[in-house]
């Protein structure tokens, strides 16, 4: 029997991958797509059954939900994670119509399915960030966020949260982003920053209410993630749409504060404006309403963000 993780080389899936394989899973079937990317490095040391191509995975399990026989579990963390991507269609597809598949191929098997939705869905953050309110108000401020809306609203739609957990992260850093690119995390930009400049840039504030630096979010950390979607496999009747954050709100500066402590050098902010593209499509606060996941995970504990960022700095990034 086999669990189908899709974005398996990716960065949260990647990790997940390493956490089932740290809890004695290796029959697990890596759906993604490397191309000419540095992703295939995240799966370095990982055990698994087999990888197939996207698409070519799309393909086969369209013809026939049981190509690979017996499925436990399907985790669906692929999907484009680019907040700025700009091609509706291409969104449609990979984080509406590739999900749906996904749900269906986990709901012929009835096993257990895992999916990546986005604190994107909450747009500007006017409305809160509440897991417990009415999906169909929010109102996301980027395409990204709008595609993760469809499927979460899809799925409500048809009254399949039985069968589904949805996880709405929050900012995720941690190891096995570098392939991102332009969609690394602060912790990963800042640290090469600081190795080459020996500062770090942050957006200014372009509303009053903030000061330079002052933006929050809640950063949480990616092995807490893989971590929090293994427990989640593991429950029965958990089904829901679930924040996954911290519960806490940390600014900017605060991050850079942490970064500069862990690589033991002198703070040095330099603030610099809102890239005119971003401007109206920014989130100045983030902070997930964590009641609905401590019911089902009473005893997970989150690690705080100095002591994450050091494990990240000191275990792997100064590596």
């Amino acid at each position: 029997m086999y669990t189908i993780l899709t974005g398996g080389a990716g960065f949260i899936g990647a990790n997940i991958l390493r956490e089932l394989n740290d809890r004695g899973f290796s029959d697990i079937i890596v759906v993604d797509n490397l191309g000419t990317s540095q992703k295939w490095k995240n799966l370095l040391g990982c055990k698994f059954e087999n990888y197939f191509n996207k698409q070519e995975f799309y393909e086969l399990i369209n013809k026939d939900f049981h190509y690979f026989g017996k499925v436990k579990s399907v985790i669906h963390m692929g999907a484009c994670s680019a907040t700025t991507e700009e091609n509706m269609d291409y969104l449609m597809h990979n984080n509406l119509h590739y999900s749906q598949l996904m749900f269906n191929l986990a709901s012929e098997h009835g096993v257990p399915f895992v999916y990546a939705s986005s604190a994107a869905t909450y747009g500007d953050g006017t409305m809160g960030f509440d897991d417990k309110k009415d999906i169909f108000r929010l109102r996301p401020i980027n395409r990204y966020g709008y595609s993760k809306q469809l499927f979460d609203t899809w799925i409500d739609r048809n009254n399949f949260w039985s069968k589904a957990i949805g996880l709405k992260f929050f900012n995720v850093f941690g190891p096995r982003e570098a392939h991102k690119d332009s969609m690394v995390s602060m912790v990963y930009r800042g640290y090469q920053q600081i190795e080459k400049t020996g500062k770090i840039q942050l957006f200014a504030s372009d509303q009053p209410d903030y000061a330079d630096g002052e933006q929050k979010r809640d950063f949480v950390y990616v092995k807490d993630c893989a971590k929090a979607v293994c427990d989640l496999v593991e429950l029965k009747h958990a089904g829901g749409l679930y924040n996954l954050g911290t519960g806490f709100a940390h600014s900017w500066n605060d991050l850079a504060e942490a970064l500069f402590i862990a690589t033991g050098k002198k703070k040095q902010i330099e603030y610099f404006p809102m890239p005119e593209k971003l401007r109206g499509s920014y989130q100045y606060y983030t902070k997930a309403q964590m009641k609905k996941l401590s019911k089902v995970l009473p005893d997970f504990k989150f690690t705080p963000l100095q002591e994450a960022v050091k494990d990240y700095v000191k275990g792997y990034l100064q590596k």
